[in-house]
């Protein structure tokens, strides 16, 4: 996944004339801190260099998990056309960038982030954006929120593993308060992500939302440590980013982990591909499922499966399918939902 021609030039704007040497220090400090996660009452993007650093190697990353998640939502929910949008935590504008490419409807914009630094490069990209009402405050989300409207789309992106368990669960539920439609919450795709992320589940359930994606199902994740829920997106690196991050090839694999729930039900698929998909020899498939029984299988197909291997042979990990109304049934599907592309299988860095 690339970043959109709009945005990226906005990036390349931003990042003219700063030196090579001082965007590597900043971004080496910077991933430090966020694989460290850690929370020592500043913030990660404290001054312009650092925000800058975050533009070249985190951006587009965090902007094709964000993506990702909405193309998502919008398989399972195709009539939603969200015109209002909170983005809390908005470093940058990532998540608006991501959603006005989802959905051309939004058109009103409220961001809220509390870094000084990030919030004024995002300020200066978002003139760039197509929403013609954009507002940006400064809110420090731990220590709670102003008084707001609710909003169609809600969204929150890699900003809960900043703050305390305490901190996250107020949030979780303030957020889920002003959602008039869907609420995205997106994490890194670590364990430590996925531990966060079942935990505001758990809240946006007892709430009584409507899950929309990935899980379909309410029940408990079936998924068991050392195991863990988690999707991955492959990234294409700009010149500038490979020699930011001293990498050689032209691409990373963002892993990232997410919960989407709305206010109004909606049909969901009856199990998602939760592993990269494998042989399983003989020209077979094996797919590791999560599904509406709330339990975790795997499935097997094969050329004798016909139509339904046929379909198989195009899905990914994240994909959603569908089963067959007979469950005794030799073929394991027969209709797919191709909700993401370009999957990758392998470990990124952040």
């Amino acid at each position: 996944m690339e970043l959109p021609p709009t945005l990226r030039h906005a990036v390349d704007r931003a990042l003219d004339g700063i030196a090579l040497a001082d965007l590597k220090r900043a971004a080496e400090r910077l991933s430090q801190r966020y694989r460290a996660e850690v929370r020592d009452g500043r913030f990660h993007l404290s001054d312009d260099v650092a925000a800058r650093a975050y533009l070249a190697t985190r951006l587009p990353a965090t902007y094709a998990a964000v993506r990702a998640s909405m193309e998502a939502v919008a398989a399972v929910q195709p009539d939603f056309a969200p015109v209002t949008v909170l983005d809390v935590g908005a470093g940058p504008g990532t998540a608006l960038w991501a959603a006005s490419d989802q959905w051309p409807s939004l058109d009103d914009a409220l961001l809220l982030e509390g870094s000084p630094a990030i919030r004024a490069v995002g300020e200066a990209l978002a003139r760039e954006a197509a929403p013609s009402r954009i507002a940006w405050y400064a809110a420090d989300v731990a220590a709670g929120l102003p008084d707001l409207e609710p909003r169609d789309l809600v969204t929150l992106a890699y900003v809960l593993d900043e703050l305390s368990e305490e901190a996250r669960d107020r949030l979780v539920d303030r957020l889920w308060s002003v959602t008039a439609g869907t609420l995205l919450i997106v994490e890194p795709g670590t364990p430590a992500g996925w531990s966060r992320i079942l935990r505001a589940r758990q809240r946006l359930v007892v709430a009584g939302a409507h899950l929309l994606a990935p899980c379909v199902h309410t029940a408990a994740c079936p998924l068991v440590a050392p195991d863990w829920c988690h999707f991955s997106r492959r990234v294409a690196r700009s010149r500038l980013h490979r020699q930011a991050k001293g990498a050689e090839v032209p691409w990373e694999d963002e892993k990232y982990v997410y919960i989407a729930a709305s206010r109004h039900p909606a049909p969901v698929p009856d199990a998602r591909i939760i592993a990269p998909p494998r042989s399983a020899g003989n020209g077979r498939i094996a797919f590791k499922l999560c599904g509406r029984d709330g339990a975790a299988s795997e499935r097997v197909l094969g050329k004798r499966d016909g139509a339904a291997f046929k379909a198989a042979r195009r899905l990914d990990w994240g994909d959603a399918l569908t089963l067959p109304t007979d469950e005794a049934d030799a073929t394991p599907c027969n209709t797919v939902q191709h909700e993401t592309r370009d999957v990758a299988r392998s470990q990124s860095g952040r």
